[in-house]
């Protein structure tokens, strides 16, 4: 699942690589940061780390005593991927199950030409084939669209 996250990291710059200038001082800044991002690679609760998006605010430096390095608390906004799973609901549609049919009745279940059902209940394993982010709007919460993929048929879930 991919995910938008928010940030605040410690961007530590040598002395050597300040200068007066500002956009000098903005692209070091982001230089070093992304060096650090590539370097890190992943969390155990925020998964691979994917991309920078937006460099949000860059706060006061901070020389660094022993160094003369100076520190700047950065704030940034990056994407990231969690491998995602056990997903508890997702929609079917008849429309895109090939070889399925859809059976209503009491206990609704999706059939197969060679008999295997689909049913409230059942596991599926599935691949995840595409996914995007949607931005929360109106006060409704945002999440991920997923499209999956297992033989003879195309799920799609909304989490």
């Amino acid at each position: 699942m991919f995910l938008k996250a928010q940030l605040q990291w410690n961007v530590i710059l040598p002395a050597e690589n300040l200068d007066a200038k500002g956009l000098a001082l903005q692209k070091a800044i982001i230089v070093r940061l992304l060096d650090e991002f590539a370097a890190k690679r992943a969390t155990s609760t925020l998964g691979y780390f994917l991309a920078v998006t937006s460099l949000d605010k860059v706060g006061e430096g901070r020389v660094r005593q022993h160094s003369g390095d100076v520190l700047f608390p950065v704030t940034f906004t990056c994407m990231t991927y969690s491998r995602c799973g056990p997903v508890e609901h997702i929609y079917l549609s008849h429309l895109k199950m090939q070889g399925y049919s859809f059976v209503l009745g009491e206990n609704p279940i999706f059939m197969s030409e060679k008999s295997a059902k689909i049913e409230k209940g059942v596991k599926l394993r599935v691949m995840v084939i595409g996914v995007r982010y949607m931005e929360a709007e109106n006060g409704v919460s945002g999440g991920c669209q997923f499209g999956w993929r297992f033989p003879g048929a195309c799920l799609v879930a909304v989490l």
